[in-house]
């Protein structure tokens, strides 16, 4: 990505990410593919764990902003990898034991969707402070390459691990990540500075929603924070019915299944390397323009998926052009939003859109199962699809702030 090195302390955040990404990636869709295989549950009982999950995740992680706020973020990001293994441990304890349950699956998840959330906005406000202003594209491009490799091998290799050990043992795996990335993060060196917190009760409750009002108060965020909230959401509620779908009425293997979601993943990857190079020749508002323009189009395609290998190739089909256009669009605004924010305050915006996307997504992914119910799997993701065309609406098309510019009333 350019060649500059970005320092050792970011290598070991770098090496850590990957660890735990690839581990996540190895173990995608295992929630839902251990209770629609093991628990035997339908296409509402899995999209009410993952919305119940997120929503319950999400309103507890509203408090650990502000308090990720003011702390060393190399503390806060072993502890919430350490939360994430002791959680997702469980699972495959209780399996072999007969003891796995919906309820526990449930309680896993909100306890990960948690440790996710306050995880990413201690993470964002770490790498501004690690990396330069002038590389944080590289350094967001380089974790976005590194998500989308884990994504080409992981569901692939993951399905094969399911066909060949069972429904658990890619979720061991990726407990075991997160043990190894908390390693990883504890080899950074040096001492944390971490900012001065305000005294006064009154202020700590004014905190929880902080994060909202630095959003909501710059007009370019503001509008990247609905788009983006609303584009994950439309991608996220096709996930559990797909599953159901192809695993299920369509018949196709595990393998199969991981297969078509990882091998697109390429495009991804692409996209990501492509980031700062468009950025550099476009501008950073083209960039985020164009390529979040692109990315609406692909969703509908996967309300025509059909059984055999011409549905698979369609899956493939839909899901590179989405990724590829999200690998691009991702860094580029992911290293402007931090651009706009001064340090003591990024990890409760990041915290605040973490928890909404969570909470809208949440939201959506209940309400679709039940529109799955009513109509079918294949209508509701069409509905999905329709919806993400709409999206591009919601981009900054007027203006973008300067990338040094912070939002008005917002001291740097």
């Amino acid at each position: 990505m350019g060649g500059r090195s970005l320092g050792p302390q970011f290598n070991w955040l770098w090496t850590a990410y990957a660890v735990s990404v690839a581990g996540t990636w190895l173990a995608w869709g295992g929630f839902p593919l251990i209770a629609v295989t093991v628990l035997h549950c339908g296409p509402t009982a899995v999209s009410l764990m993952m919305a119940g999950g997120l929503a319950a995740g999400a309103a507890a992680a509203i408090p650990m902003g502000p308090w990720a706020e003011f702390r060393a973020k190399r503390g806060v990001l072993i502890t919430m990898d350490l939360v994430r293994f002791a959680a997702i441990i469980t699972v495959p304890i209780a399996y072999p034991l007969g003891w796995l349950s919906y309820a526990q699956l449930l309680v896993v998840s909100i306890i990960v969707a948690t440790a996710n959330i306050t995880f990413t906005a201690a993470s964002g406000a770490y790498i501004k402070a690690l990396v330069p202003r002038e590389d944080l594209i590289t350094a967001n491009a380089v974790l976005e390459s590194t998500s989308w490799v884990a994504t080409i091998a992981g569901p692939p290799l993951g399905g094969m691990a399911i066909g060949l050990m069972g429904p658990v043992a890619t979720v061991l795996v990726d407990a075991v990540s997160y043990l190894l990335s908390a390693l990883g993060i504890g080899m950074i060196k040096g001492r944390e500075r971490p900012p001065t917190r305000p005294a006064g009760p009154s202020r700590r409750l004014a905190e929880l929603l902080d994060g909202w009002r630095f959003i909501l108060a710059h007009p370019t965020l503001r509008r990247l924070f609905l788009n983006t909230v609303l584009v994950n959401a439309m991608i996220m509620v096709s996930a559990p019915l797909m599953a159901f779908l192809m695993l299920g009425p369509l018949a196709y293997t595990p393998w199969q299944y991981g297969l078509a979601f990882g091998l697109p993943c390429v495009g991804g990857l692409i996209g990501s390397r492509l980031a700062r190079p468009l950025a550099a020749r476009l501008g950073q508002r083209t960039t985020i323009l164009v390529t979040g323009t692109l990315r609406a189009g692909w969703s509908l395609g996967l309300a025509f998926i059909g059984p055999g290998t011409p549905g698979l190739v369609l899956v493939i089909a839909v899901q590179f052009g989405l990724v590829l256009c999200c690998g691009a669009f991702n860094p580029v605004m992911a290293s402007f939003r931090l651009e706009q924010l001064a340090a003591d305050r990024v990890a409760r915006t990041l915290s605040a859109w973490s928890v909404t996307n969570s909470l809208t997504t949440a939201a959506l992914i209940a309400l679709w199962g039940l529109l799955a119910d009513m109509t079918s799997p294949r209508i509701a993701i069409a509905i999905a699809g329709i919806l993400m065309l709409a999206t591009p609406v919601l981009l900054p098309w007027r203006q973008m702030r300067p990338a040094a510019s912070l939002a008005p009333g917002l001291p740097s």
